[in-house]
């Protein structure tokens, strides 16, 4: 059944809501360089003015895609376990298994080109940062605020009591996850602006190629993976465990 909310007009609407509604506005929102995780509490109309974006031609696209045939996933209307464990099974799996890949392609293409192209020393430092911070990032997720949202949902569900987290809140481990989030995606904004957008020069081996082309994969998957937490399973999380603490 449809809200009867109003809602504002389409140009006001936040890039996440407008991600939330239909996930394949992600696609077109990466093709003109505008951030739907992170940055997703922006209006369309803020983001155009601030970036210099034509919005007739974003529009254009917008309109393009919703009448392609092709649709994404119902990530909104899934309950919390189920996204919960698609976000674990597709996207922390995803993460653990390129890691060690980008890792390694990282470290042979600073060796051999770094003195000829010194920026991929530099990404495959930051790589390695952000490779430790998302570990520990999902291993805090996977071990903590994960299964308390499942168990906040098996409460309503059974219409048991809640007790609160050994954490307070469920607010605070949300803050320092989004905190983590937005670290890692500047992080790969910064890998974005070295490697030319992903990039390679005309000299470049195939390895280095690889390289590149994992870099924007991971990136990509990165973008989708903390709009899923932030935007959808996030407030929602929040908002369930606001109702059973009332």
């Amino acid at each position: 059944m449809e809200s009867c909310m109003i809602k504002p007009p389409f140009k006001k609407r936040t890039i996440a809501e407008l991600v939330t509604e239909d996930y394949r506005k992600a696609e077109v929102f990466e093709d003109f360089g505008i951030d739907f995780c992170c940055g997703g509490k922006k209006s369309l109309e803020e983001v155009c003015e601030k970036k210099n974006i034509n919005e007739d031609k974003l529009m254009e696209a917008l309109r393009r895609m919703e009448k392609s045939s092709q649709k994404g996933l119902p990530y909104n209307e899934m309950e919390l376990d189920i996204l919960v464990d698609h976000i674990i099974n597709v996207h922390h799996a995803y993460v653990g298994k390129n890691i060690p890949m980008i890792y390694n392609y990282a470290t042979k293409v600073s060796k051999v080109h770094g003195e000829a192209n010194p920026e991929n020393i530099k990404i495959a430092e930051l790589f390695m940062t952000v490779a430790s911070e998302l570990n520990h990032h999902m291993m805090k997720e996977e071990g903590m605020l994960f299964p308390y949202i499942k168990y906040l949902q098996k409460a309503e569900k059974k219409r048991t009591t809640v007790e609160q987290g050994q954490f307070g809140s469920i607010k605070n481990p949300i803050n320092i996850m989004e905190h983590e989030h937005e670290s890692a995606g500047k992080i790969f904004e910064e890998i974005k602006q070295l490697s030319n957008q992903y990039t390679p020069p005309a000299h470049a081996c195939n390895t280095y190629r690889v390289l590149y082309a994992k870099l924007q994969e991971f990136e990509k998957d990165l973008h989708h993976h903390i709009h899923l937490e932030n935007n959808i399973l996030f407030p929602k999380a929040l908002a369930l465990e606001k109702k059973l603490m009332k």
